[in-house]
């Protein structure tokens, strides 16, 4: 469950597998670019998504997550 969109903007990968939803990601985000899907993942969980535009590469979801390696910010 890992969305990459753009290659030129800055960007953010999760990795569904590792995300147990807990949503502090969604409430830092400035530019709302975050969802929590539908699916269950492996541990039966509703992890975040990339919505897929407009980051800003600000990385405040990458420091409020508590799972180490859930949220990777890509900045080309």
């Amino acid at each position: 469950m890992t969305e990459t969109v753009q290659k030129d903007a800055p960007f953010i990968e999760i990795t569904g597998e590792l995300c147990k939803g807990c949503k502090l990601c969604i409430d830092v985000c400035p530019k709302s670019v975050i969802a929590i899907s539908e699916k269950l993942n492996g541990s039966s969980y509703h992890p975040a998504y990339y919505t897929g535009a407009d980051c800003t590469g600000c990385a405040l979801c990458f420091y409020a997550c508590p799972e180490p390696a859930a949220i990777r910010v890509v900045k080309p």
